[in-house]
C-alpha cells in the first residue's frame, strides 16, 4: 500500500520558493533515492515531509492521513524517522546512552540486541563517547537511534557524504537489510 504520497508540494523559506510542485509516491517496503545536484531541493523535500520548512502548500499523505497541518512530532508518531545531514547525536553521551535516549514513538522499535546485530561496530564501541566515533560510526548511530523509536519509514539525508567507500558499502548493506525487513526508505544522495 502507499505509505507516502506527495502531491503538488511547494515549499518556501521566507521569500525563497524552493520546491515547485513535487509529486512522489512511495509504497510500503520500497527504497527510493532522490538524486540531484546541490540546490535541487532534495533535502528540502525531506524537511517539507517533516514540516520543518518555513511554509509549504500542496498535500502530503502518510499512511493515508493528510499531514499538511501536523506538527513534526505528530509526523514522527506516524512512524516517520528523519535522519538529517548533520546527524544530531549527543557527543557527550556514549553509544549505548545515545541509543537508550530516543522516545518510543510507536511500537515495533528495534531492541538493543537487534541494533547491535545489525551494527556490530556500534556494539564494539558501545561505551565510546559520541565525539570519539568515526564519521561512519556516527552515521550508523544516527540511523540506529531512529530504528529504536519504532519508525518504519526512514528519511535519510546524504548519509554517505564524506565517508570512505568501504563504509558507504556497509551502509548500503544495512539499507538492503532494512528494506528486507519491510521498512520504507527515502534516501537523498548525490552520488549513488
Amino acid at each position: 500500500y502507499e505509505q507516502l504520497r506527495v502531491s503538488g508540494l511547494h515549499a518556501f523559506y521566507g521569500e525563497s520558493h524552493i520546491l515547485h510542485g513535487i509529486d512522489l509516491v512511495v509504497n510500503r517496503g520500497e527504497l527510493v533515492t532522490l538524486l540531484g545536484r546541490n540546490g535541487a531541493g532534495r533535502s528540502t523535500t525531506l524537511k517539507a515531509i517533516m514540516n520543518m520548512v518555513g511554509r509549504r502548500t500542496g498535500s502530503i499523505m502518510i499512511n493515508g492521513e493528510e499531514t499538511m497541518s501536523c506538527a513534526p512530532h505528530h509526523i514522527a508518531r506516524l512512524g516517520v524517522g528523519y535522519c538529517p545531514e548533520h546527524r544530531g547525536i549527543f557527543s557527550a553521551l556514549n553509544v549505548q546512552e545515545n541509543l537508550t535516549l530516543p522516545p518510543v514513538v510507536r511500537s515495533g522499535g528495534m531492541s538493543l540486541e537487534e541494533i547491535y546485530s545489525m551494527f556490530p561496530n556500534l556494539y564494539e564501541r558501545r561505551f565510546s563517547q559520541g565525539t570519539k566515533l568515526s564519521g561512519g560510526e556516527q552515521q550508523m548511530l544516527a540511523m540506529a537511534r531512529i530504528l529504536r523509536t519504532g519508525a518504519n519509514m526512514l528519511l535519510l539525508d546524504e548519509i554517505t557524504e564524506g565517508l570512505a567507500p568501504v563504509i558507504v558499502e556497509k551502509l548500503g548493506e544495512v539499507l538492503i537489510k532494512l528494506k528486507n525487513k519491510g521498512l520504507t526508505i527515502v534516501l537523498v544522495e548525490q552520488n549513488f
